[in-house]
């Protein structure tokens, strides 16, 4: 058992609850996702994040993960990377509907509209699994109240990852809820970096080349109207959030709101 199981006699600690697993559907081997049940207390804000794990050998091992479903959804989603020497994922990959896991009771986080100052077109640039945050904020209706235009990018090495975020797109165009302003406001557009694909490169090359505003009919960077949120690995957070700076793009937070925010909450 690459975990403990978690049942009425387990001590937990104050800061988590633990929660039960419903699906899991594993996209390729490297890729899969998870929904587990939702406290009744539990509030979020689209875009953040929160401690996740489980009990191993009597402790807790938890990683902060977005959450990848809308605040207002009664489940709470998750869309994790399989590292096979990763101290969680190389056990969380093993989850079955019906297993407990842990859940934190504090999210937080950078990705969300709060964070931004008003716009007319939001860029969501993400890579693998850094698109999470954003399956949460393109199914919520503030998004589309917000922004004229909403423009989803996801870069991954191989075209087979690209699917989770086909099928999330899809899913959100036919939702009774948001599907209608999906339709109107949202686009979805994708790159791979290590196998033939109608769009080949990383999201940086394509915003310098002028191949993504090329390709999308739209204007280039401009810090007066358009709004960045940015959330991938570690070297592309670097890289876009340069790329942003030059481009004349302050860096807001909660706090102080401003042109484009990043975020980076990562599990092994």
């Amino acid at each position: 058992m690459p975990f403990d199981a978690i049942d009425e006699n387990t001590t937990l600690p104050k800061s988590v609850t633990a929660e039960t697993v419903l699906d899991v559907k594993h996209w390729t081997d490297r890729l899969f996702s998870f929904s587990i049940t939702r406290p009744g207390s539990f509030r979020f804000r689209s875009g953040e994040f929160i401690m996740i794990g489980l009990m191993v050998n009597g402790k807790p091992l938890l990683r902060a993960y977005s959450v990848a479903s809308p605040s207002w959804d009664e489940k709470l989603d998750f869309y994790s990377i399989k590292v096979e020497d990763g101290p969680l994922t190389s056990r969380l990959q093993h989850i079955k509907p019906g297993d407990k896991i842990l859940l934190g009771k504090k999210p937080t986080g950078t990705l969300v509209v709060d964070a931004l100052l008003p716009g007319k077109r939001l860029y969501m640039l993400s890579t693998g699994t850094g698109i999470a945050p954003f399956a949460s904020l393109i199914r919520d209706p503030e998004v589309y109240e917000k922004f004229d235009q909403v423009i989803l990018t996801h870069t991954c090495r191989e075209v087979a990852e690209l699917e989770y975020g086909k099928q999330l797109v899809k899913d959100v165009m036919d939702d009774p809820l948001i599907g209608e302003m999906a339709q109107e406001k949202l686009v979805h557009y994708t790159s791979a970096t290590r196998e033939d694909y109608p769009v080949k490169g990383r999201i940086t090359e394509l915003v310098e080349s002028g191949k993504l505003f090329e390709d999308l009919g739209v204007p280039k960077f401009d810090p007066e109207i358009d709004r960045i949120m940015i959330c991938g690995s570690t070297d592309m957070l670097k890289s876009c959030k340069q790329m942003s700076l030059d481009h004349g793009f302050h860096e807001g937070s909660n706090a102080a709101p401003s042109q484009f925010v990043i975020e980076k909450a990562f599990a092994d």
